[in-house]
């Protein structure tokens, strides 16, 4: 496997914006801008990404939002991750 040499990389633990117990790291945002991902599609993207990610994903993360940019789609976006989804309070709807 092609390991991803990000430009820009940021991941952001968003545990504290859902009905899990303090200081919990289940719930994260990784904002990716490579090369690697110039004629790949989105899927392809994510599918890379959560391959690299596969440990961490089987020790206790429950949701990873990925946004995975090119360098010029990440220039074109004014260079902004997105906001998650205020919580639903999961179970405890």
């Amino acid at each position: 496997m092609n390991i991803v040499l990000p430009i820009h990389c940021l991941v952001v633990n968003e545990s504290n914006q859902h009905n899990v117990p303090r200081g919990s790291e289940t719930h994260f945002r990784v904002l990716i801008v490579s090369n690697k991902f110039d004629s790949t599609s989105l899927i392809e993207r994510h599918r890379h990404i959560n391959e690299i990610l596969n440990d961490e994903l089987k020790s206790g993360v429950h949701a990873l939002a990925i946004e995975a940019f090119t360098p010029v789609e990440w220039e074109k976006s004014n260079q902004q991750i997105n906001q998650s989804p205020k919580c639903r309070g999961g179970s405890n709807r």
